[in-house]
């Protein structure tokens, strides 16, 4: 079994070799990676002292489209999410999936009664205008649970006996036609963050808490973002996501204490970890297991 360390090791790996890319900031010879924002200085020093701490080369390349860049940090997370979460499998059994194509929340147990509400708005002009289609949520990376079988049930001793037990909840396949699996996981990703675009993810999360019929689905979001104070706009607050996980964050707080210019941004950093809205991409499926 490989552990966590090096999971994490070749997640930001894979991170440097794919998705990060170097520029350089014309007229001044600044090199700084596409994580950082050129316009911030504390962003740049930041960025370029986290890529430093995890070994990745600052040499100027090809840029990727933030498009593309998007896409490709949400595959390398779904990845590190779906290997570290089966090397704990022992404390949360069950059959999962992982998932990355934007799949509609409707497609699982607890909003399933939305596809029949999306129906009826699409043939509804009226109804279209409105409720809009926000409800529909698309999660960037799922985590899925099946449902289970009776042999499931009574694999190690007979639980359901007779007939007639049971025959409400939607976790057992037999209940339902077609049994859908259940949406145990959210997780949005955001490489960098604007204050602006971060609302977004909230819109989101409160989509899913207000919607679901049955458990609510853990919510959280992962990001590279090397500036506390926007890393802020997405994880101050309770109520809407569970927390916020950094893909570096002993590194950023390395970095952030080593900088006399970025005191404001240490002294945030430690308000986010101290009052548990600020974690490591490690502690993540530590939390999912729960």
């Amino acid at each position: 079994m490989t552990s966590l360390r090096k999971l994490r090791s070749d997640y930001h790996a894979k991170l440097g070799q794919q998705v990060v890319r170097f520029s350089a900031r014309a007229g001044t010879g600044v090199i700084y990676p596409n994580f950082a924002d050129c316009g911030s200085r504390s962003s740049v020093l930041i960025a370029n002292g986290i890529a430093e701490a995890l070994g990745i080369s600052r040499q100027t390349s090809e840029p990727i489209p933030a498009q593309r860049a998007g896409a490709l940090f949400e595959s390398l997370t779904c990845e590190f999410i779906e290997h570290t979460f089966t090397a704990i499998s022992h404390m949360r059994p069950g059959k999962w999936k992982y998932l990355t194509s934007q799949t509609q929340i409707s497609r699982f147990a607890q909003y399933r009664h939305l596809k029949a509400l999306d129906d009826l708005v699409r043939d509804d002009r009226n109804l279209s205008t409105a409720l809009g289609h926000d409800y529909l949520v698309t999660p960037d990376i799922v985590i899925a649970r099946s449902t289970v079988s009776h042999d499931d049930v009574n694999g190690q001793a007979v639980v359901l006996d007779r007939p007639g037990l049971a025959t409400l909840t939607p976790f057992l396949e037999s209940n339902r036609s077609p049994a859908l699996p259940f949406l145990h996981a959210s997780i949005s990703c955001k490489w960098t963050i604007r204050s602006d675009r971060s609302q977004n993810t909230r819109t989101e999360a409160l989509n899913l808490i207000r919607n679901r019929k049955g458990r609510l689905p853990h919510i959280v979001a992962v990001t590279a973002e090397p500036l506390p104070m926007r890393i802020a706009s997405l994880a101050l607050g309770t109520g809407d996501l569970d927390c916020v996980y950094h893909i570096a964050l002993d590194e950023l707080k390395r970095v952030c204490g080593a900088l006399a210019s970025c005191e404001d941004q240490a002294e945030m950093l430690f308000t986010m970890i101290d009052g548990d809205r600020l974690r490591d991409i490690s502690d993540l499926p530590f939390d999912l297991a729960v």
